[in-house]
Order: C-alpha cells, then sequence, then structure tokens
C-alpha cells in the first residue's frame, strides 16, 4: 500500500458531521448543490472544517453510551433507541461465520466506536476485535476513554493492518467526505481482506460530482457546510469487481438525495472476495 496513505486522514470532515443523515427531508434541512471542480475549489465555497471542540462533543456523548445513560450516538447526537443497518449486521455475522465466530474489523473513519457501540449488543457470542481508523485526535481520546479487548484505535490503515489481522472493512459515511475517495477505495481493494462493506454513500450513474453539502443549526446547533462526493456507483464497484462479488446492495439511512434537481441514492454494499483471487 502507499504511503500516503498516512494522510488521509488529516483533512477528513469532523466524524460528528460527516454522517449527519443526508439528503433533503421534508423540511429542506440538508442540501447538496454546485459542480465543482477541484476540492480547494469547493472549499472555498464552504466553511470547511474547522469547527471547534469537535472531540470533546463526540466524546461526553460516546461516554454516555459507554455509561448505559443512552442507547447509541451519532454525530455526537444521543438516541434512546438504536436505528439499526441490519444489512451491516448480515455483513458482519456473514464474515465471522466464514472465520470461526472471530470477527477482526478495520473501521475506517468510525469515530470513538459508534458502529462497534450499535452493533455490539446484537454481535453477543462473537469473538470481537473492532479496530478504528481515525484523525490523531480521535486516536488519542480513543485510547484514553474507550479503549478495551474488543476496541483500540489506530491513526492510519497500514498501521492498524499491521498490527492486527483484520478481515472486515467498514466505510460507513467516510468516501464523501474525503478528498481523493478513489485512493481509498484502492487501497482497501489492495488490502485483500475477505469482506469489505460500504455504508452510507450517496451513490448515482452518472460522473463523480464534487458538491457542498449545507447543514442548518437545527441539527447542531450551527449551521455549517462542507465538500461531498456523489460518486459514480459503477466507478466505485469497479474497485472490487471482479476479485470480489457483490453479494448485497441495499439502500441507507437517507434514502433519496436531491443534488441540484438530480437523485442520487443513499446505499450499502457488501463485497465477499473470491478465494481464486
Amino acid at each position: 500500500m502507499k504511503a500516503d496513505l498516512k494522510h488521509w486522514l488529516a483533512d477528513w470532515i469532523p466524524p460528528h458531521l460527516r454522517r449527519v443523515i443526508r439528503g433533503v427531508s421534508p423540511n429542506g434541512a440538508v442540501s447538496y448543490s454546485g459542480n465543482f471542480a477541484t476540492w480547494d475549489d469547493a472549499r472555498r465555497h464552504s466553511d470547511g472544517y474547522d469547527i471547534p471542540a469537535i472531540v470533546e462533543r463526540v466524546k461526553q456523548a460516546q461516554l454516555k453510551v459507554a455509561r448505559g445513560e443512552a442507547a447509541y450516538e451519532r454525530d455526537s447526537v444521543l438516541f434512546d433507541k438504536i436505528e439499526h443497518s441490519y444489512p451491516l449486521l448480515v455483513g458482519l455475522l456473514r464474515a465471522a461465520s466464514r472465520n470461526g465466530g472471530t470477527l477482526n474489523v478495520v473501521d475506517i473513519g468510525g469515530a470513538l466506536g459508534s458502529t462497534y457501540f450499535q452493533c455490539r449488543g446484537l454481535l453477543e457470542g462473537l469473538t470481537i476485535r473492532w479496530n478504528v481508523v481515525e484523525q490523531p485526535a480521535f486516536v488519542e481520546c480513543g485510547n484514553a476513554h474507550f479503549q478495551s479487548e474488543q476496541l483500540r484505535f489506530f491513526a492510519d490503515l497500514p498501521s492498524c493492518l499491521a498490527a492486527e489481522p483484520a478481515r472486515v472493512a467498514i466505510l460507513s459515511g467516510v468516501l464523501p467526505y474525503v478528498e481523493d475517495a478513489h485512493a481509498m477505495l484502492r487501497a482497501v481493494a489492495e488490502a485483500a481482506l475477505p469482506t469489505v462493506i460500504l455504508d452510507r454513500t450517496p451513490f448515482w450513474d452518472a460522473d463523480d460530482r464534487l458538491t457542498v453539502q449545507s447543514v442548518p443549526p437545527s441539527i447542531y446547533g450551527f449551521a455549517v457546510s462542507y465538500p461531498a462526493w456523489i460518486l459514480n456507483r459503477p466507478r466505485v464497484l469497479s474497485h472490487f469487481l471482479p476479485q470480489y462479488r457483490l453479494v448485497e446492495e441495499f439502500g441507507a439511512l437517507a434514502g433519496t438525495i436531491h443534488v441540484d434537481g438530480g437523485l442520487a441514492r443513499d446505499t450499502g454494499v457488501i463485497f465477499e472476495r473470491r478465494e481464486s483471487a
């Protein structure tokens, strides 16, 4: 894998923002606009990513989940009932069944373990090693407050894979907010893990489109906007086919996404590597 993968996370949007429910709600809450030629151009037309105290906000919310005071956290917002992604859970259970009941995950962009805490109640009985790859500040916070026998944090993908024999890669709500999403996909494919699960990723059949996503203050208490990709579905799939087989494609949390008159679909995909690959 390329050495520059270690720098992926430096420019990622803070986790409490990147997994916001996407698309346009009935009251027009979240919107996508524009068709920008470069990432820098999209950043100039948005607020950017420098939101103060993000780590602390996410940490306090996740601590309440860890203490059992809330069911789960998403984007630093607490919920009293878990909204499961059942296709994601099916993919995890399939992976564990193919590995003797052991589930060893690398969760790229997994914040402070949000997906781990969301899924763990339905994964009882499995031997779990959940490894989050995140920005350095989140790795430091995660290792200080949330690290356990099951949950650990790493600053880059190569160091995670060197330390852990991961067999499942999860990319949930991450790809739209990475400057070079296809470089990330290539590296994950080159890692040749038996199972790859993409979730909460906007797809359409048109060319990749770089937009600005705008979120109103009703969601987080402040308005924010940032670059976001709408990705070409065939191009995303091409990183894994034919070495992997497409086990399942499913609709994700946000459903239909409106982009300046066009329509995209929040999507999840489960890939399993062919034995002959």
